[in-house]
């Protein structure tokens, strides 16, 4: 009987993992993000899957995720993305995930640029590799950049699986972009996992294992929705309207004091979400998330 543990080590390339999220979100048919605890299950599996172990016997023992991030100054400038940046990070934390941020630097034209990141990844991957002796170090990225530190890696004799994928994602301002995973990075890695297939053919098989990939509806439903006659009696207010104060890629945040209204492009009715501007009076009816707090739903522009 095998007792000895296959050893993993995950190591995210931040800004790549979250534009991989998106296009599951807003570009893709399965309209979901992708889930950590879904992620890593895959991971285990699949490494199981390569090394012809036992899943049981494959642990991923370590994980980072690196990624550049605003300063709290500019996040709190942009609606609530410091709340959404601490509910990130109760999920990674939540999965045993290590965070590596870095400031991201303002370029003369205006331009959000991330530095050093990469570097940072590699450096700590190599590290950590050479003193936890991972069996297999699983990348998140499809950058030819890691290419030296995947050799250097390949000499401690721990394989490496890179999870890539190949789509199209349009940025904030408006560009689109391809994404492709480098040739020579697939060249040196162990086991490359180009997973926009892989996830593509388990979907059209109806396969359980990849729909925990992504994240789940929440099954958390608010007592609000059974409580309307208690919630009318101590005031709250279902309906109201307000001032888009910012989009996003599929979602935005709506004026409305105290608070600024979190809306997604599916609550969006009698309109398109694309044709949405920031300043644009909108009507709403106010609901519960999964969390307590208020999110706008049936959105229509007055």
């Amino acid at each position: 009987m095998q007792e000895k543990l296959v050893r993993i080590g995950v190591f995210y390339d931040g800004n790549y993992f979250l534009q991989v999220s998106n296009y599951y979100a807003y570009g893709h048919q399965r309209k979901r993000r992708i889930s950590i605890s879904g992620l890593h299950e895959f991971i285990r599996d699949q490494v199981a899957e390569e090394e012809g172990v036992d899943p049981r016997f494959c642990r991923i023992v370590d994980a980072h995720y690196f990624r550049g991030r605003l300063n709290a100054y500019e996040a709190s400038q942009r609606g609530d993305t410091l709340y959404w940046d601490r509910v990130f990070d109760d999920i990674l934390m939540s999965e045993g995930v290590t965070t590596h941020y870095l400031p991201v630097r303002t370029t003369p034209e205006g331009y959000k640029q991330e530095r050093g990141i990469d570097v940072w990844l590699a450096l700590e991957a190599f590290e950590q590799a050479f003193y936890k002796r991972f069996d297999v170090l699983v990348l998140i990225s499809s950058d030819g950049d890691y290419v030296p530190m995947v050799r250097k890696v390949n000499t401690l004799g721990t394989r490496i699986m890179a999870l890539t994928w190949e789509f199209e994602y349009t940025t904030d301002n408006g560009q689109r972009m391809t994404t492709r995973p480098s040739q020579d990075l697939l060249a040196e890695v162990t086991y490359p996992m180009a997973m926009h297939g892989i996830i593509d053919q388990r979907i059209a098989r109806n396969d359980s294992k990849i729909h925990r990939l992504f994240v789940q509806p929440d099954q958390k439903r608010s007592t609000v929705d059974r409580d309307e006659d208690h919630d009318q009696e101590e005031g709250f207010e279902s309906h109201g309207e307000g001032e888009i104060m910012s989009l996003k890629n599929g979602y935005g945040f709506i004026k409305y004091p105290p608070n600024n209204l979190f809306f997604h492009f599916t609550n969006v009715i009698d309109t398109d979400f694309n044709e949405l501007h920031v300043g644009d009076r909108v009507e709403f009816e106010i609901e519960k998330d999964g969390e307590g707090n208020d999110v706008a739903k049936s959105v229509r522009v007055l």
